[in-house]
């Protein structure tokens, strides 16, 4: 009999490096998955469906709404965005860790479904950091950096609210610490 697979939930203010983490753990860990998202906007060149996103229309994804099959769901830029459940637990059921990478807010609405997951916040070593990286990335004009900067201080406020938090300052450190979490080498 297989053992099921753990659901990670991993979040983090934007510019804090939790796409570098992830990429890394699913490089490093076979029996690890990034949840797929169902979306309404349109594919772009580069999206595959299925892997990337999972591509609905409106109705399709209102109907998936009422039907509450979403762990999370939101509307970002007259999108609408969500984790599937089927995927995530079709997933889980063949013993593969899943890991979701979603904002604050949907990380709190899963806490509410999933009180089983692990949740896992990570963090810059300081606000300053966050804020070279930011710029650093070079993709976002000066008040968009403001803006995510004030949405970071409200996401930091909420850390308390996970299981773990992980300070990505060395990123070896950070994804070593993250693996053994979902290894369940380092559960409270």
């Amino acid at each position: 009999m297989k053992t099921k697979g753990r659901l990670v939930v991993i979040s983090g203010p934007s510019g804090v490096g939790k796409g570098t983490v992830i990429r890394r753990l699913l490089g490093e860990c076979e029996n690890l998955r990034l949840s797929v998202s169902a979306t309404t906007r349109a594919p772009r060149n580069e999206d595959t469906e299925g892997v990337t996103y999972f591509f609905k229309t409106v109705d399709e994804f209102r109907s998936m709404i009422d039907g509450s099959e979403f762990l999370e769901w939101a509307v970002y830029n007259g999108n609408y965005y969500g984790t599937p459940c089927a995927a995530v637990e079709e997933n889980l059921e063949s013993g593969l860790n899943v890991i979701l990478e979603i904002d604050v807010q949907g990380a709190l609405e899963v806490m509410k479904k999933r009180p089983d997951a692990v949740y896992i916040f990570i963090a810059p070593p300081d606000r300053e950091t966050l804020m070279k990286r930011l710029v650093g990335r070079g993709t976002e004009t000066e008040e968009q950096i403001k803006k995510r900067c004030a949405a970071a201080a409200a996401e930091l406020e909420q850390q308390d609210k996970y299981d773990y938090v992980v300070v990505n300052d060395v990123l070896d450190d950070a994804v070593e610490e993250i693996k053994s979490i979902i290894e369940g080498k380092n559960v409270k």
